[in-house]
């Protein structure tokens, strides 16, 4: 469906940020990308859905295709009609306005009326705390439930992929797993997920393929539960050896990332 192949990208016209980037989303599938703050996460999201621009970067080499179709120079509005949406990291609900009306606004390019209330059923099925809370204004909704609010916005224009952006940021461990259950479900019900997170075991729990970037490059890549049963992975990403929760000091963090493999 989704198709990243050697992508570059600078900002300010000095900054490179990612070298040769190469990711796949299947129709069908849900495919996590993970790596610490800098790593290049939010700069494929970005690159994905058109918005590059607004913070001073470009595509400066590879392709970006979805249903063979390029994506790179196209217009940000119209990458959300060919069917891909994004929840930005942060949420970035509107605060001023109620629910019901954060949900009219990701239904902006959805015409159809009857196609319009199908997808708010779906999303009140989907997050029962939104119905509750439907007139309320959003800025006054807690975090998880505003994190529900920014998934259901982007569900409002019936999208084939769902980006989602760190996700499981500054929540509690039950709502986290809440909203790793409704990505789920959200994908049962037929639309892709590229899920970006720092939370490995989140994602990689619920992935059917995971990608690792560094310094904006993949330096690891295969089947959700391959990567999850990785040794490596689960040492430097998740903080378990040999199943137990380990602590190291700074000198031992380089030296483990100088021999790690992948390099």
């Amino acid at each position: 469906m989704l198709s990243v192949s050697n992508l570059e990208v600078v900002y300010n016209k000095v900054i490179l940020s990612l070298r040769g980037l190469s990711i796949d989303v299947p129709d069908g599938a849900i495919v996590a990308l993970l790596g610490a703050n800098g790593a290049g996460k939010s700069t494929t999201a970005r690159a994905v859905t058109g918005l590059l621009g607004a913070h001073d970067g470009a595509i400066t080499k590879g392709s970006i295709t979805f249903d063979g179709k390029s994506l790179v120079g196209a217009n940000p509005a119209d990458i959300v009609r060919s069917g891909i949406t994004q929840v930005m990291e942060g949420r970035r609900i509107f605060a001023d306005l109620t629910v019901d009306e954060n949900l009219r606004c990701g239904a902006y390019t959805v015409k159809d009326k009857a196609v319009n209330a199908v997808n708010h059923e779906r999303v009140m099925d989907l997050f029962p705390r939104l119905q509750e809370r439907r007139r309320q204004v959003a800025g006054y909704l807690s975090g998880g439930e505003q994190q529900m609010l920014a998934m259901g916005r982007a569900l409002m224009g019936a999208p084939r992929l769902m980006i989602l952006d760190e996700p499981s940021l500054g929540l509690a461990p039950l709502l986290v797993e809440q909203i790793r259950d409704i990505i789920v479900d959200i994908n049962q019900q037929g639309t892709s997920v590229l899920l970006i997170e720092q939370n490995a075991m989140m994602a990689l729990s619920v992935a059917d393929y995971g990608y690792v970037m560094e310094t904006g490059r993949v330096v690891m890549d295969g089947a959700g539960e391959k990567l999850l049963a990785d040794e490596e992975i689960r040492e430097f990403y998740l903080g378990l050896h040999g199943g137990e929760e380990v602590q190291h000091s700074f000198r031992d963090t380089k030296h483990y990332k100088r021999r790690r493999r992948w390099f």
